[in-house]
């Protein structure tokens, strides 16, 4: 019934060119490569912000003029206004005058909006550690699961992948591609239930003496309530096999829905309790901006970041290298 793909019981050791993790700060490569990343979403609002903050009296056009620039940036209704406010009361107490000194203002507005968020997921309490991942079809779920095994494997630690999506092929199969090329365990099983896989999963970590568990989840729409009826039934499994898990549920949104991705983490956190966030996907978007939308609308603790297809490509999330990132 249940497969186990494996090759060596031992973890490998970090390497010089493995993420390193949050404690040892990020590299200036990553900083680099971060800015590249969010490339499109800086030229879209970077760029627009440039011209506006180019010089001038601060009045009415002026911030009619941001505000149009963060709304099309999928910064989002709210959070544009509470930006707006914050950035009005610094005007106000700091006596600013000229729009060359808005960037500043704007940068120290999103770093309180964001900051909160910066959270990094510390996963020393269990043993295993369990990590549910939930998202829609095409989040980028089983991507995030291969680089967040090569992630904690740079941190010294042993892994084993749950593939809960037992009735899509192409996950399993990426999945154990992921496993052999991180070389850690995959439980899997084909056409079978889910929650029983996980059941299994977390019983052989237990056993194994494994540090984490990463389960997979079968992709579903939020809009589907008797599939976000059965991720739930999943999650009390989980609970059954080792009593307080999933001790990390993280939702995978794609950063290009824009919008729809304020949606998905409500709908899915009022479902399953979301404990992070991992955004992914920062690269092929403009929308950038949400993460101030998510941060004002549903403030879960944005746990990694996603800005490429490379095994390392995914870091925990620190809010203001991303602003920078964004902005300058």
């Amino acid at each position: 019934m249940f497969d186990f793909f494996k090759k060596d019981k031992t973890p490998p050791k970090a390497e010089p060119n493995n993420p390193l993790p949050i404690e040892a700060g990020v590299s200036k490569s990553w900083a680099e490569r971060l800015k590249q990343g969010l490339a499109k979403t800086r030229n879209q609002l970077g760029s627009q912000l440039s011209s506006l903050f180019g010089g001038g009296k601060i009045d009415a056009d002026v911030y009619e003029e941001l505000e149009t620039i963060l709304l099309t940036s999928d910064v989002g209704v709210s959070a544009t206004q509470h930006l707006l406010d914050d950035i009005k009361g610094r005007v106000k107490r700091q006596s600013l005058d000229d729009t060359v000194q808005l960037k500043s203002a704007l940068k120290d507005a999103l770093s309180d909006l964001l900051l909160p968020l910066q959270k990094p997921l510390e996963t020393s309490a269990h043993q295993p550690f369990v990590i549910m991942l939930a998202g829609v079809n095409g989040a980028g779920k089983t991507t995030t699961i291969g680089k967040l095994a090569n992630h904690f494997q740079s941190q010294g630690k042993s892994v084993l992948i749950a593939a809960g999506d037992t009735f899509r092929a192409a996950a399993r199969e990426q999945l154990q591609v992921w496993g052999e090329r991180n070389n850690v365990h995959v439980v899997a099983s084909e056409g079978g239930d889910a929650a029983a896989v996980m059941f299994d999963a977390i019983n052989s970590a237990r056993a194994k003496n494994i540090d984490i568990v990463l389960a997979d989840t079968a992709g579903r729409l939020p809009t589907q309530m008797h599939l976000m009826d059965e991720i739930a039934k999943v999650k009390r499994v989980m609970d059954k096999a080792l009593p307080g898990a999933p001790h990390e549920v993280l939702l995978v949104l794609d950063a290009n829905t824009g919008q729809n991705a304020v949606t998905q983490v409500k709908i899915f956190d009022d479902a399953l309790g979301v404990t992070g966030l991992v955004l992914s996907k920062l690269d092929g978007t403009a929308k950038g901006g949400v993460i101030a939308a998510i941060a004002q609308a549903r403030p879960i603790p944005i746990r990694y970041i996603g800005i490429g297809e490379a095994i390392d490509d995914l870091r925990p999330f620190n809010a203001n290298e991303f602003i920078d990132a964004m902005l300058d």
